[in-house]
């Protein structure tokens, strides 16, 4: 029996990762109704990076798209910024009705975070730190949400990035380069990425 290719193997994972993502999505449009449309993660469903806000703002839910609008073009020119591919990116919000219990949202985002698999989650804001604290994800250390900027241990595989929320940073000056001075860390990380 031979051994089967490296990127044989990557596409099984690919596949399974994109039925369960699809498997997902299809159950989160059974909650939909006219009032309530879920707003559904974006990027590649086997990313290294996993953005994370906490509540999805109104220009995501018109779209049902994560990261749609400004705080999606201001991460894209930042990831720019850093030399970051965008295709190794991954972006959702810890609510995706912005209405839904929130058992049922920690069962998504668990969900999501097992799926994609990343090996650095970005945390924007004190209210997602707090939500990703309260997933009990195995293994999981407590994410400390003063220490933005700087590189935390989320699992064995998963390194955690805390940001402010960047909505909240579009408008004043002060909170942009705020939010600028903890994301930038996530440059230095991608270069250290060991290549495929």
């Amino acid at each position: 029996m031979s051994a089967v290719p490296t990127d044989e193997i990557y596409q099984r994972y690919l596949d399974k990762a994109i039925a369960e993502i699809n498997e997902l999505w299809a159950e989160l449009g059974a909650y939909a109704d006219s009032l309530h449309v879920p707003v559904l993660g974006s990027g590649h469903p086997l990313a290294d990076i996993f953005l994370l806000k906490h509540t999805p703002r109104p220009s995501e839910i018109q779209e049902g798209i994560a990261f749609f609008g400004r705080s999606g073009q201001a991460l894209l020119k930042s990831l720019e910024r850093l030399r970051v591919d965008p295709l190794a990116v991954y972006g959702t919000n810890c609510f995706k009705f912005g209405t839904e219990d929130p058992e049922q949202a920690v069962g998504w985002l668990t969900r999501e975070l097992h799926i994609v698999q990343p090996k650095l989650l970005i945390v924007m804001g004190g209210e997602a730190v707090g939500f990703v604290n309260g997933l009990r994800f195995p293994l999981a250390d407590e994410l400390d949400a003063s220490r933005t900027g700087e590189l935390q241990r989320f699992t064995a595989t998963i390194d955690a990035l805390v940001t402010p929320d960047i909505d909240a940073a579009l408008d004043e000056q002060g909170a942009k380069t705020a939010f600028w001075n903890a994301f930038k860390a996530l440059g230095p990380w991608w270069a250290e990425l060991p290549p495929y």
